[in-house]
């Protein structure tokens, strides 16, 4: 869906449908945000686990900060 609405953001936000393993997880196939805020708002973002993109962006960050700890122990 491109360009949700802000109510339509919030229901999805609010689906527990939408949330697996006891809302730790975020998961619609329908949101195409890469990375949509946490059930509680405050805590920051989460991955929209059902995105391939959101996935690979996650990937990239993670390999990214692996690269800069292990260039940190050798030099």
């Amino acid at each position: 869906m491109k360009n949700p609405s802000k109510e339509q953001l919030e229901a999805w936000h609010k689906d527990p449908n939408n949330w697996k393993c006891g809302g730790i997880f975020y998961y619609n196939k329908e949101d195409e945000r890469l990375f949509p805020p946490k059930r509680v708002a405050w805590m920051g973002w989460t991955i929209n686990f059902a995105n391939p993109k959101s996935i690979g962006a996650f990937f990239v960050s993670f390999a990214m900060i692996l690269v800069f700890v292990y260039r940190k122990q050798i030099f």
